[in-house]
């Protein structure tokens, strides 16, 4: 059975080796998440404790994970560090499910676990960026995302071999 949990900035330094392993798998595996290869686990381990971690210990960013038989198999996070004029919206960052777990319904159950702690912490519009014709743009059609809009070109793939556009899309909760 699949858990979904919100790690505090301690329970995440205990599970760091962990989340490591995921976000260097998930590099290693195509997952286009702003990483390029080379991508080290040391790269991973930089990102989880330099720029999540702080957010999280603010309590200005969400890591909600999911764990199967005591592995953690995804992650998401919710950023809520917004300007004083967007009180009421966040940003979904950084869907990511381990490529052994994928297709069992982990990255949905994570997305709606994200959506109602956005609701608990009164926010009503969520945004977020995915790879135009990445496999997570139809999950997030699915729980109701709007396109507002394509950037073409707007990153490097993975391999650092083209250029890939990034689709914009809003949820009100």
């Amino acid at each position: 059975m699949t858990e979904i949990l919100t790690l505090s900035a301690a329970q995440m330094d205990a599970a760091l080796p962990d989340l490591t392993s995921l976000l260097h798998t998930c590099v290693q595996a195509g997952a286009n998440i702003s990483f390029v290869l080379p991508f080290s686990p040391e790269d991973a381990a930089a990102f989880w404790s330099e720029k999540v971690r702080p957010g999280v210990a603010r309590g200005t960013r969400v890591l909600l994970v999911a764990r199967h038989n005591g592995a953690i198999t995804g992650t998401v996070q919710l950023d809520i560090d917004t300007p004083p004029n967007q009180p009421h919206r966040g940003d979904v960052c950084k869907l990511m499910v381990h490529p052994e777990a994928r297709r069992q319904g982990t990255a949905r159950a994570l997305m709606l676990v994200l959506e109602a702690e956005a609701c608990r912490l009164g926010r009503t519009l969520l945004t977020l960026d995915t790879r135009t014709g990445d496999k997570a743009e139809p999950l997030y059609a699915g729980l109701g995302y709007q396109t507002v809009g394509i950037i073409p070109n707007f990153a490097l793939n993975t391999a650092r071999d083209g250029l890939h556009g990034t689709t914009i899309m809003y949820k009100a909760l």
